[in-house]
């Protein structure tokens, strides 16, 4: 995907500039920099994923990208993080990884680093069968019973786009 891609799919989540917003298992970073460039100069982004050459990778990129700032943070997002408050998380094909047994405990954890009113972005593919790419598919009806259990807001669809 590109990055005026990647925009174009989240800048409807993502509202106003500025604000501090996490990507969580982020890979190479393509949304974090979409975010990134959304938030302009006074936001941050916090860019998490475990796999430390794909954050090496991220911040070769960062260096020469125009927007907010970009933290980066070897982790597995799936079990706690120092993060609170935030404006924003992005999960960006990363939550189809997750066991479907604990998406909604993954979900609920994200969603305590979020701010009164602060947004949970889902980038995932609307398939209900999991294949090797996508073991533990994520579709729209399926994340807004996750939202629902765990208190969050009706999920509000900001962007679609076929998969090449």
């Amino acid at each position: 995907m590109q990055l005026s891609d990647a925009e174009a799919l989240i800048s409807g989540g993502v509202g106003r500039q500025g604000g501090t917003w996490a990507d969580l298992g982020c890979g190479s970073g393509t949304f974090t920099l979409a975010l990134a460039r959304l938030l302009g100069e006074g936001g941050t982004v916090h860019a998490v994923d475990k796999e430390s050459s794909a954050l090496s990778e991220l911040a070769l990129t960062a260096r020469d990208a125009i927007g907010a700032g970009i933290l980066t943070t070897v982790a597995d997002f799936t079990w706690p993080l120092p993060l609170s408050g935030l404006d924003g998380v992005v999960m960006a094909n990363s939550l189809h990884f997750v066991e479907r047994g604990r998406q909604e405990q993954v979900v609920a954890l994200v969603s305590g680093y979020l701010r009164e009113g602060g947004a949970l972005v889902l980038v995932e593919y609307d398939q209900v069968r999991g294949n090797p790419w996508v073991p533990y598919p994520v579709p729209p009806r399926r994340f807004a019973d996750l939202a629902r259990a765990v208190g969050l807001a009706e999920p509000v669809e900001i962007g679609r786009r076929r998969s090449r």
